[in-house]
């Protein structure tokens, strides 16, 4: 058994939340689940240091399973709360090409109390574009919302952004981090806010850190922003303290 299955089944892999902060109702109202694996020598392991093998080793669809399951059932435990939040989760571009997966998507999304979204990357669809729009209509179908991720990253084309027809575009980090002090990343970033509106997208800010970059994003006319200066990502327990405290992050950025 690989070192993933068996992370899998024997409960090292867990699901963090960092939650998305809406800047018209100043409040958080989504939250994106973030896979870790609680490695036995290396300890709590991003993503980013094995997504990549899961992919290569055929294991994607797997670990994907897994998070959607766990997401739809905190997304559960949090309305039980009183916490109704749309929940997002990242879907590998080797999973736009599996109808196999869009089947699980169809049984499962029913299944969720709230509203459910996936988040892919703009380049995701390039590989195989007939078969990803296909399971990109069916994910619509089945009623889960389709985000657009890391933005400005990858080879972007306005034809691609056209036909995935998301409902949110999440501008990445690399331009947010230095939007305070470079003009050029200012007019980029607004320049993108102003095109995903045109295109009807809601827009999300990844990375922010500080407040004045808050500040700026929210002049903007920025939809939402994710990062630091919100909350970090963290496990269930932890994100419904934060949520019964949410008045607090509301009154300070209010």
């Amino acid at each position: 058994m690989s070192g993933m299955l068996w992370a899998i089944r024997s409960g090292h892999i867990e699901l963090y939340h960092q939650p998305k902060f809406d800047l018209r109702s100043r409040t958080v109202n989504a939250v994106e689940g973030l896979v870790r694996w609680r490695h036995p020598t290396r300890g709590l392991l991003r993503p980013d240091l094995f997504i990549p093998m899961a992919e290569e080793t055929g294991h994607i669809r797997t670990l994907t399973d897994w998070v959607l399951r766990q997401a739809i059932e905190d997304q559960a435990k949090l309305a039980k709360q009183g916490h109704m939040v749309e929940m997002s989760v990242n879907i590998s571009g080797r999973l736009l090409g599996d109808r196999d997966f869009a089947d699980l998507v169809d049984r499962l999304a029913p299944t969720a109390v709230g509203k459910l979204c996936f988040e892919i990357t703009e380049t995701a669809v390039i590989e195989n574009p007939d078969i990803a729009f296909e399971v990109l209509d069916r994910f619509r179908e089945a009623g889960v919302s389709i985000s657009i991720d890391d933005f400005g990253t990858g080879l972007s084309s306005l034809a691609y952004l056209k036909q995935i027809r998301g409902q949110e575009l999440k501008i990445d980090r690399s331009l947010i981090k230095d939007v305070t002090e470079s003009q050029r990343d200012a007019l980029i970033v607004r320049s993108t806010i102003d095109l995903a509106h045109s295109l009807g997208l809601k827009v999300t800010a990844e990375g922010v850190e500080k407040a004045d970059a808050f500040q700026l994003l929210a002049a903007m006319g920025c939809d939402a922003i994710q990062g630091y200066l919100i909350a970090k990502p963290q496990p269930l327990n932890e994100l419904l303290i934060f949520l019964r405290d949410d008045h607090e992050t509301k009154r300070s950025f209010g």
